[in-house]
């Protein structure tokens, strides 16, 4: 089935256009995206089906549409995107990784940290309480949850400050003589087994016991909340496996935030979320974990080179970056050199035994992506997916009969191959110019009479470059085989533009 069509703009005409493009959704599982007019994703949902799910958004017959909140958000829709996936359940965890990442207003619901409790350190106190709050700030405090049953970790607290002699939110300790703290004034200093005066260096260290075991509940609870959402998708009980969800990766994302007191904000990747994005518009079996773009360079003909770059998780793997020097012809013909870089790499990892990348990307248009196809099949190699991006209008070209694609400006799966392409450009004019300096310095012998190619391939080889050579004295040119004293004295005169050196 063919991709959406680009998003419509905002105004009048707006509905007959989205209906259009929801006509063609598949009648798959997935996530859907609702866009406002600038492009900003308003709300996140998952469906059983796409094609119904999106479709009911724009039937005013349907009862849910006339909820206040609901019929705010159809008024907003200027457009969506879609992402398909094998199941409902995967839906449902693509779902909150998206509504985690982009934080869209209309899902309250699912964002609104206060329906959970969370327990708060306080670290830059002298005496760090154990809090329940409602509401994470962004302070230097270590935070543990949310936590779905409040009862459960209010028993937890309870039995922690018995077991190490900790302070929770009731407690009021006082300063006294010698810089040390009592902790209680009532009964409690008896019950808890614990000294109930101490300095805040004994204290602290209470306090990191009590947060070692802390983490190690959140984490016994965060197995059996994942038990628990996946017991619920069994059923088919979404609703609950999806609220389940939510806090199963808001506890995961705690988790790592707090570890060693440090407060290092850990977000679900844009690169990932780039890659799931770009797996759906393209209709890929998954995410391109591993893309590689090709870009061919020259001058008018001259120094005709190619680049091929490597991304991994949709970064840069400079490791695996691959530069090309034409070898079959000579001349100025794009489609011919693509062909050759292409053969040469896919033929080189075939004959290896390595794994072909998720994604193929070629810096052109359909000629440029027929021309790498064609490597393909001089080869007889199923090729993997491929792609061109062609840089007047960003059109994605397929390497089948698909219709060339536009995706927005804004798509994250869109920037992530500009990137792509935008790096491989650069790789490749880089290798070119280096190309171009290298043979410019070496014509210069060119210019000095009496210097044929066995004496200047002498030279090369011995100094290894031009510009070590011009650095050279006339004694050490004497060095090289077949040149004498005087001859050393006049190419150091000549590569010094005339400066002269008195004879050794």
């Amino acid at each position: 089935m063919p991709a959406p069509p680009p998003d419509p703009p905002a105004g009048p005409a707006r509905l007959p256009t989205l209906k259009e493009k929801v006509r063609r959704l598949p009648d798959a599982p997935g996530v859907y995206l609702m866009k406002d007019r600038l492009g900003r994703i308003i709300y996140v949902g998952k469906a059983k089906s796409l094609k119904k799910r999106v479709a009911s958004y724009f039937q005013p017959s349907r009862h849910f549409i006339q909820q206040p909140k609901i019929r705010a958000l159809v008024d907003m829709i200027a457009g969506f995107d879609i992402i398909t996936v094998k199941s409902e359940p995967e839906a449902l965890l693509l779902e909150g990784r998206l509504i985690k990442q982009y934080r869209p207003r209309y899902n309250t619901d699912f964002t609104d940290d206060k329906r959970f409790l969370l327990v708060r350190v306080s670290l830059e106190a002298d005496l760090p309480r154990f809090v329940l709050t409602r509401l994470r700030k962004d302070d230097r405090s270590r935070y543990f949850g949310p936590f779905a049953y409040s009862s459960l970790v209010r028993r937890t607290l309870t039995e922690m400050r018995r077991r190490f002699g900790i302070l929770l939110g009731d407690a009021h300790p006082v300063q006294i003589a010698g810089g040390r703290y009592r902790l209680y004034d009532d009964v409690r200093a008896e019950l808890y087994g614990h000294a109930n005066e101490v300095s805040a260096a004994d204290y602290r260290r209470r306090v990191e016991a009590a947060c070692e075991f802390l983490e190690g509940k959140s984490r016994e609870w965060l197995e059996t909340l994942r038990a628990e959402m996946q017991a619920a998708a069994a059923k088919q009980e979404f609703e609950r496996a999806a609220k389940l969800r939510d806090v199963v990766i808001a506890l995961e994302e705690t988790l790592a935030k707090t570890r060693h007191f440090e407060r290092a904000p850990v977000m679900l990747r844009t690169d990932e979320v780039a890659l799931e994005l770009l797996a759906g518009a393209l209709r890929l079996p998954g995410p391109p974990v591993h893309l590689e773009c090709f870009d061919i360079s020259h001058i008018s003909g001259t120094f005709v080179v190619a680049s091929m770059v490597h991304f991994t998780d949709g970064r840069p793997d400079k490791n695996q970056y691959r530069r090309f020097q034409i070898k079959s012809f000579v001349g100025n013909d794009d489609y011919r050199a693509m062909t050759e870089v292409v053969g040469r790499r896919y033929r080189r990892l075939y004959d290896e035994g390595r794994p072909f990348p998720d994604l193929v990307v070629i810096d052109g248009g359909r000629g440029q992506v027929a021309a790498a196809l064609k490597a393909f099949l001089a080869l007889d190699l199923a090729p993997p997916p491929l792609i061109g991006l062609a840089k007047e209008h960003e059109t994605i070209v397929f390497a089948d009969e698909r219709t060339p694609l536009n995706l927005p400006l804004n798509h994250p799966g869109l920037q992530l191959l500009q990137r792509l392409r935008d790096e491989a450009h650069r790789f490749a004019n880089t290798y070119n110019t280096d190309l171009r300096s290298k043979k410019i310095r070496e014509s210069i012998l060119d210019d000095f009479p009496g210097l044929g190619p066995v004496r200047r391939a002498a030279l090369l080889e011995h100094f290894g470059s031009i510009d070590r050579l011009r650095t050279a004295a006339a004694a050490e040119i004497r060095e090289v085989p077949g040149f004498g004293p005087k001859l050393a004295v006049e190419l150091h005169r000549f590569l010094r533009g005339g400066t002269e050196e008195a004879p050794p």
